[in-house]
């Protein structure tokens, strides 16, 4: 089932491949595969397309922090506090804070 959406997902990549939406919907199908490896691929492509897309970020730092590559996972979320700050997305920010403080103890 999840190959069958990650499979339509990708072809419509194809037709829009600057689609950061797009991109994070794959993210998160990896995820859901367990694939974190993968996941954070795809999550670096968002955060080049698209450097404001909060979600990616929170995700991406949860995949990094589950691959135990912490010093990364910090980077990602620091990154990701100032995107959603910059876009006005406290709610955002305040989620990544606090995922940042409990990978900081």
């Amino acid at each position: 089932m999840a190959a069958d959406r990650r499979q339509r997902i990708e072809n419509m990549l194809r037709d829009a491949p600057d689609d950061a939406e797009l991109r994070y919907m794959l993210a998160m199908e990896y995820v859901s595969e367990g694939n974190d490896e993968d996941a954070v691929k795809r999550f670096q492509e968002v955060f080049e397309l698209s450097p404001d897309y909060a979600p990616a970020y929170h995700q991406g730092g949860r995949a990094l922090q589950r691959l135990n590559r912490v010093d990364e996972a910090r980077d990602v979320l620091l990154r990701g506090i100032a995107a959603a700050r910059m876009t006005g997305n406290d709610h955002a920010a305040g989620e990544m804070q606090e995922l940042l403080e409990n990978l900081l103890q």
